[in-house]
């Protein structure tokens, strides 16, 4: 198998939970600090090694592709001024990987929102960064912890985490057994979208960086609505545990859910006493 060198972002959600903040923009698009929460993400997978950066979109999301083009309006009205610096690490970053989009036409689900992506992606792994996880790691990031790993199973990788038992319904839940004496790293036998509390097999948590074997997109096309009536990623994925062809990763850092409100505020304050 190839190396990793795509990464797909799914960004057509509505972002509700923000409203009336995300009506009119992307909830992506929202800043922590000064920075937005698709941005975090994508320099994340160019750490990790990947050149391709694909998103799946919507017509509401505009406002992410021109974010990631250059706008030489503001950059001559800034142009040999203090300001200057402000967008020089943005041009570097778009400079560094090629964008490449499509449009998702309908809500249902991240299942879909993935197998909406494999023309942008092909018959390669890839991986799959949701903004609304915001990671920090002060050494290597997730992902590129995560390709260290999948360079050497090749097989998928989802990071996972340890929640609170009474928060299993939010997540994609996994069981298995370490691996090679390993505490960070489990062989999943099982995994379970959203489960009730008492029903979940463990309290470890899918979170939003996956990489995917291309296989992925077939057991896609044939995976029927789950939880909430979507098509799960999960339901996908254990198809491919069921076979001994996934591995969880408990990562080194940090996540903070900014897709909730409590989560997003956590990041602000953190990313700010950072200074």
């Amino acid at each position: 198998m190839s190396e990793i060198t795509k990464c797909l972002f799914p960004v057509a959600g509505y972002g509700t939970r923000f409203l009336p903040a995300t009506k009119a923009v992307a909830k992506e698009m929202l800043p922590i600090l000064t920075k937005p929460l698709i941005q975090y993400g994508v320099e994340e997978a160019v750490s990790a090694g990947c050149n391709t950066i694909a998103m799946v979109t919507s017509k509401h999301k505009k406002a992410i592709e021109d974010h990631f083009d250059t706008h030489s309006d503001i950059e001559n009205a800034i142009k040999s001024t203090s300001k200057e610096c402000l967008v020089s690490n943005l041009n570097s970053l778009i400079s560094s990987a090629d964008y490449i989009f499509v449009r998702q036409k309908y809500m249902r689900g991240l299942g879909d929102a993935i197998l909406t992506g494999e023309p942008l992606i092909g018959d390669e792994p890839f991986a799959v960064i949701l903004a609304d996880d915001l990671c920090y790691n002060a050494d290597d990031t997730v992902l590129k912890q995560m390709v260290e790993i999948y360079n050497e199973h090749k097989c998928t990788v989802v990071a996972i985490e340890e929640i609170d038992t009474q928060e299993t319904d939010r997540y994609g839940i996994v069981s298995g057994r370490a691996l090679f004496g390993r505490d960070d790293l489990i062989r999943v036998d099982s995994m379970v979208e959203k489960p009730d509390p008492k029903d979940a097999p463990s309290n470890l948590a899918i979170i939003g960086r996956y990489i995917l074997t291309s296989d992925i997109f077939d057991i896609l096309r044939e995976t029927e609505a789950g939880a909430g009536g979507e098509i799960q990623i999960t339901d996908a994925i254990n198809k491919q545990a069921k076979e001994g062809k996934v591995l969880a990763y408990k990562f080194r850092g940090r996540r903070f859910d900014c897709g909730q409100v409590d989560g997003f505020v956590e990041a602000t304050n953190f990313f700010y006493s950072k200074g």
